[in-house]
């Protein structure tokens, strides 16, 4: 071997490129990675916007705390629903509508976080049944008051007069009780 083939501190060049090159791939591949974890470049995060409590109530009177189950999640006292607020208020902030917000809560917890769900698919059946059980109702009575009113009046009952064997019966019975 001579001095041209050796590398830096007495390796051959040929290991040192290999090392080298090696290095380098680790830094291309692993580098990045570190300085970049939890930063998106996609978009820039904007900048927080003002929001009024009147929003943050707007939003949270249509969903259901998922604790108290039958109260909105801006009437109910517990501890989960002011949680909800707040995340609700930092969605606002950060410039989510709040459809998108009602969203989140929808897609975490499901349609039945809504306390007004929408018209569509099952829940449209839902809507409609009260609708249906009142036009229900109000035929059936209507049928049994017209068949109450066209009900034929009972005639007049008469004293039957007897006939003269009962008449002699009577008469017995009479006597044989006055004795």
């Amino acid at each position: 071997m001579t001095a041209a083939d050796l590398g830096p501190l007495g390796r051959p060049a040929r290991a040192a490129r290999l090392v080298l090159l090696g290095a380098a791939w680790c830094l291309l591949v692993a580098g990045p990675a570190p300085a970049s974890a939890g930063v998106s470049t996609a978009a820039p995060v904007p900048a927080p916007v003002a929001v009024s409590e009147e929003t943050v109530t707007r939003v949270a009177s249509r969903l259901r705390c998922v604790v108290c189950q039958n109260l909105s999640v801006a009437d109910s006292p517990s501890e989960m629903a002011r949680q909800m607020r707040d995340l609700i208020r930092e969605q606002l902030a950060a410039g989510r509508t709040p459809a998108e917000v009602a969203q989140y809560f929808t897609d975490r917890y499901g349609e039945w976080v809504l306390l007004v769900p929408p018209a569509r698919g099952f829940n449209l059946v839902l809507w409609a049944l009260p609708c249906l059980g009142l036009v229900g109702g109000l035929g059936a009575v209507l049928i049994a008051a017209r068949r109450w009113s066209r009900r034929p009046s009972l005639p007049e009952a008469t004293d039957p007069v007897p006939v003269p064997a009962d008449r002699e019966r009577i008469r017995v019975e009479l006597e044989r009780f006055r004795d």
